[in-house]
């Protein structure tokens, strides 16, 4: 018997779509849970995300290469998270940006000169994930600037942080940057392991 939507709690409404996306040949993508696939018999598999979570914070002005960095984190495995990329419609975005900036591996920070000069929504961005930063273990890099062109870095920030060069040549930069999350994973699933006893 059919249950009438009205009473469906929300997790058995969630349930019903993802069944119905998945008999029709569908993955459902559960931003940081996993993806569930279709399997064989009407069964499903499960890929759970373990890979690192990497904010991506710029100006309107910047979207093309913000994109670049999307593209790229996601080529070599990473979950990158751009607001164009992400957000749904009609979604609470000021709270959706705080909660993906908090949730986040690692929240990069991308300067150029529109974007030091322009007041808005990224430098909010800044403050919060500054202040995520500051509960973040000392020995761990959470928040990483790049710059895409000649301009200041603000001093409250370039005084504590190194920032990485994404120019003049925006491969080798972009290597660092990457060579930073990777290392960095590799430290935090050490720390994650059991001692051998």
């Amino acid at each position: 018997m059919k249950e009438p939507r009205s009473n469906l709690t929300p997790a058995r409404h969630v349930a019903r779509i993802l069944r119905r996306a998945l008999e029709h040949g569908a993955a459902v993508e559960i931003d940081g849970l996993g993806t569930f696939l279709p399997g064989q018999n009407q069964g499903f598999r499960f890929i759970a995300q373990n890979s690192a979570r990497i904010f991506i914070a710029y100006v309107e002005e910047d979207l093309e290469f913000a994109k670049n960095l999307y593209s790229a984190f996601e080529e070599r495995g990473f979950r990158p998270w751009l607001d164009k990329m992400k957000l749904m419609p009609g979604q609470n975005w000021p709270r959706a940006i705080e909660d993906a900036i908090r949730t986040s591996d690692f929240f990069v920070a991308c300067f150029s000169r529109r974007s030091t000069t322009k007041r808005g929504s990224f430098h909010s961005e800044l403050r919060y994930a500054l202040a995520c930063a500051a509960t973040v273990p000392l020995d761990e890099i959470f928040f990483i600037p790049v710059r895409f062109e000649e301009c200041l870095v603000p001093a409250r920030i370039s005084k504590k942080i190194q920032y990485v060069d994404l120019f003049p040549n925006w491969e080798v930069g972009l290597e660092k940057v990457l060579a930073i999350v990777a290392r960095q994973e590799v430290s935090r699933r050490r720390k994650l392991l059991p001692l051998a006893g």
